[in-house]
């Protein structure tokens, strides 16, 4: 089991997180899914639930804010060592800061934005808490993926912040898709995405894939659980996959990786 002990380079992602107006039933319907088990975050987090996989952190589930933006939706965290810096080179890249930067007791401090294509994000300063403990395994993240009407504006602005290089995987009218990797990175750990069949006025949004070693079961067991299947299950060059909209609409991938993810 791919094992992470320290935190993530800069620019990884390196924890998600989703946003949901019934906590309770998240944590049944994911736990069914991923064979997840839950534990409350301490005292003053808010109602925040720590997803375990074999007893180690794979995401959090949490309620959605009082006044939120959107809809209930998983939350990608990308890793900094500064937060207020990235804040301000977010800003300066024509990004929007939604949630100004606060700690999180001492497990780090974080703050919540917008890119430029309007994409929202998460960026996570790690202290005692450094994010994902375990990936790559089935039922934990293993890619994140940003589906964006603006594909080059987008890359610039990841570029811009976290000094993102790309490795353009296709670049045609039909697919436009480029792998990222962080300052210093040997191997990717997400890509870009031009989603040009959503809908316009739809939000571009970050989309975590999470490893499962039978996608069609999954696949049957999140749909008599309330999911929808977006993108039913089909065999690709990566493994065979699939998108879901989870009962409250959230959205996120399943995928039988035929290669090891080095992702967070």
């Amino acid at each position: 089991m791919p094992i992470r002990n320290e935190p993530w380079p800069t620019g990884t992602p390196c924890w998600v997180d989703l946003q949901s107006d019934d906590v309770p039933a998240a944590c049944a319907f994911y736990a069914r899914l991923f064979g997840w088990t839950f534990e409350q975050a301490p005292e003053g987090a808010g109602g925040y639930t720590f997803a375990l996989l074999d007893g180690r952190k794979a995401a959090g589930i949490g309620p959605r804010p009082e006044d939120p933006e959107g809809p209930p939706a998983w939350i990608t965290h990308l890793a900094a060592d500064n937060a207020d810096q990235v804040a301000a080179w977010i800003a300066a890249a024509g990004g929007i800061i939604m949630v100004p930067a606060f700690d999180v007791m001492e497990a780090g401090r974080m703050l919540v934005a917008a890119d430029s294509a309007g994409a929202v994000f998460g960026v996570w300063q790690a202290r005692d808490s450094f994010g994902a403990e375990v990936h790559g395994e089935r039922g934990a993240l293993c890619w994140n993926e940003l589906h964006t009407r603006d594909f080059d504006g987008s890359k610039d602005f990841y570029a811009r912040v976290f000094g993102y290089t790309y490795d353009t995987v296709s670049d045609t009218e039909e697919f436009r898709y480029a792998q990222f990797r962080p300052v210093g990175a040997k191997e990717a750990f997400g890509a870009v995405f031009e989603d040009a069949r959503s809908l316009s006025g739809a939000p571009n949004y970050w989309l975590p894939w999470f490893a499962v070693g039978d996608v069609d079961g999954v696949s049957d067991t999140a749909a008599e659980l309330g999911a929808r299947a977006l993108m039913p299950p089909a065999d690709s060059d990566y493994g065979r996959m699939a998108v879901l909209a989870g009962p409250e609409g959230e959205l996120f991938g399943i995928i039988d990786p035929v290669m090891p993810a080095g992702t967070a």
